[in-house]
């Protein structure tokens, strides 16, 4: 089984979308290395911040890329050249406004639904790489531009839902590096069904 050695979170890069929907996918990586007391070191040649963690006993690498989303293909490009990585090696942590908030999914394929973060990554890195959908909800209100929902800042609600679904994710992770996919999604994709 070749184990996932990188996990590659989306999102934004400065101070002003730190607690936004869109970093979901940052937040998730956040709890992972704060649990591991692993520190984050700027790499210029992959135009990311890397943590390397220890997950269920293989050496793992956190990245988030500050190309901003909709160029995080770049970041992923030049990991899988450097390590010579396939897409397979991969998986992409991400928000999704499909899924309520908090709740998880893990996938093996699928389209970019829209998220340009993970349109770029299909063109860039391939179509094997797994992917960890984290809900952020829909807009509240219809008339609203889908962006200024994404870049909202997340609720102290919904933040009480993610912080429970990065600690799950943080066990989906151990258990999609070391026991494999399979595994991995019968065990979140079952935990938290929508209420």
């Amino acid at each position: 089984m070749e184990r996932v050695r990188v996990i590659l979170g989306l999102g934004n890069p400065g101070a002003e979308y730190q607690r936004t929907r869109h970093n979901a996918g940052f937040l998730a990586l956040d709890h992972i290395a704060n649990a591991s007391a692993s520190p984050w070191v700027w790499e210029r040649r992959f135009q990311a911040d890397t943590s390397l963690v220890d997950v269920a006993g293989c050496p793992v690498l956190l990245v988030k890329p500050r190309t901003f989303v909709n160029r995080s293909g770049e970041t992923a490009a030049a990991l899988a050249h450097y390590y010579r990585f396939k897409a397979n090696r991969f998986c992409v942590v991400y928000d999704d406004i499909t899924l309520d908030p908090g709740r998880i999914k893990l996938s093996t394929s699928g389209s970019a639904g829209g998220h340009n973060g993970v349109a770029d990554l299909l063109s860039r890195l391939g179509s094997d790489f797994y992917r960890m959908r984290i809900g952020i909800g829909g807009k509240t209100n219809p008339r609203m531009d889908l962006k200024d929902w994404v870049l909202g800042k997340i609720s102290p609600e919904d933040q009480a839902k993610l912080d429970e679904a990065f600690i799950e994710a943080h066990l989906g992770m151990e258990l999609l590096v070391s026991q494999g996919v399979e595994r991995a999604m019968n065990k979140i994709n079952t935990k938290r069904k929508a209420s």
